[in-house]
């Protein structure tokens, strides 16, 4: 049995942007924390690196909506311990039909719990952003708080956070072996380590992990296309012409939302996404494209012409990123059901950067025994039936 002092409390693997805040909590509250990434830092082979995502408390459900309230605390709190500006305020916009049920089940939500929002008509729509061309019916909802997040800083910060309260980020490590017991051995391409409790926040790699411990997840990783596109005008689409983010909840032309952020990023370029994408493995994420890959960019393509007639409806950059989902969108923030002491979050289904603050406390708490925060019902292993004991 090894020396106590050589045993962490916690070793958290994955350091995307859920693995680092989980190492962020740990840390904070004086655990001996090991956050390990297969990696060397930064990367661009998960689902958390690139330069912006999208903050908003619009969500159909309370719970997300109501995480939020402490997410944009904690994000306000690392902006502050940091230094680092790492949220820009720009509005978010939800355009659909009228009779949309999902736009009237989120404007039913933000008004239940409080949060600032303005329905705008189809007229409104016209004076406030004349540079969206408006299907017939097309209406809006503009939730004030929404945003962007500034995510390669993001993650700068908190692996520099974590490492100024005495916790220890190894990168280049990759995970071979998780030995349950008390305490867990991980066995990584360089060395042994042994801890109390295992979190694993490894996106698009989880089942590798977990399947030698008997289960595994019902997640589908996909590679996402993250278009630009030139604006005919520069900045004519920017934060300086208080362009919001925005998410087109009903296009004919695609049966999944459309996403946009304002120019910033590259000069002249907006970031116009399809929040779809192709079946792929996180170990050929960089093959040539298939043939859905190329369809998904074709629908964008329609959408800026018919939409957003000041870009060019050609794509002028395209990047990669991988979405690992799970069949009804939430999370996975559970225990291995046999081995209470290793930890699971998964399964962020395209939406999880701006939610990681809480996820990342719940990660915490859960790998301390302790009484969570939120109701996890919504993101419990048991909510998938097929999952038997058999797995295990």
């Amino acid at each position: 049995m090894a020396a106590q002092k050589d045993v962490c409390d916690v070793i958290v693997i994955g350091a995307g942007i859920q693995g680092c805040f989980t190492a962020y909590h740990l840390a904070k509250h004086g655990k001996r924390v090991l956050l390990l990434e297969q990696f060397f830092l930064p990367h661009s082979r998960g689902s958390s690196h690139g330069q912006s995502r999208i903050i908003r408390r619009a969500y159909p459900e309370d719970f997300y909506t109501q995480m939020m309230d402490e997410c944009y605390r904690t994000w306000a709190q690392l902006e502050h311990e940091t230094g680092t500006q790492l949220y820009r305020q720009t509005g978010l916009l939800l355009l659909g039909m009228k009779e949309n049920q999902e736009l009237k089940t989120i404007q039913g939500t933000l008004s239940r719990l409080g949060v600032k929002h303005q329905c705008l008509s189809s007229e409104e729509l016209k004076q406030h952003f004349p540079n969206i061309r408006l299907a017939r019916g097309e209406v809006g909802l503009l939730e004030k708080s929404g945003g962007v997040l500034y995510a390669a800083k993001a993650l700068r910060a908190l692996q520099d956070a974590i490492r100024q309260l005495g916790g220890k980020v190894c990168d280049g490590e990759k995970v071979m072996e998780i030995k349950p017991g008390l305490p867990i051995l991980v066995k990584t391409t360089s060395k042994s380590y042994q801890a109390n409790s295992v979190v694993i926040t490894a996106g698009p790699w989880t089942n590798r992990l977990l399947c030698p411990l008997g289960i595994k997840l019902p997640l589908q990783t996909q590679r996402i296309n993250v278009c630009y596109w030139r604006e005919k005008v520069p900045g004519s689409y920017g934060v300086s012409q208080a362009f919001p983010c925005f998410l087109c909840l009903d296009c004919s032309l695609a049966p999944h939302h459309i996403y946009g952020l304002p120019s910033g990023e590259y000069p002249g370029l907006m970031k116009v996404c399809y929040h779809h994408g192709n079946n792929a493995d996180p170990e050929e994420r960089d093959c040539p494209a298939q043939f859905s890959d190329i369809q998904d960019v074709q629908i964008l393509s329609r959408f800026v012409r018919d939409h957003l007639p000041d870009l060019d409806p050609k794509p002028a950059v395209v990047e990669h990123c991988m979405y690992t989902n799970t069949p009804d969108g939430h999370f996975i923030l559970d225990r291995h059901p046999k081995y209470d002491n290793i930890v699971i979050g998964a399964g962020f289904s395209g939406h999880g950067f701006k939610l990681s603050p809480v996820v990342g406390k719940i990660l915490y708490e859960l790998s301390m025994k302790l009484t969570p925060s939120y109701d996890l019902t919504p993101f419990q292993i048991s909510r998938f039936p097929d999952l038997g004991k058999a797995h295990l």
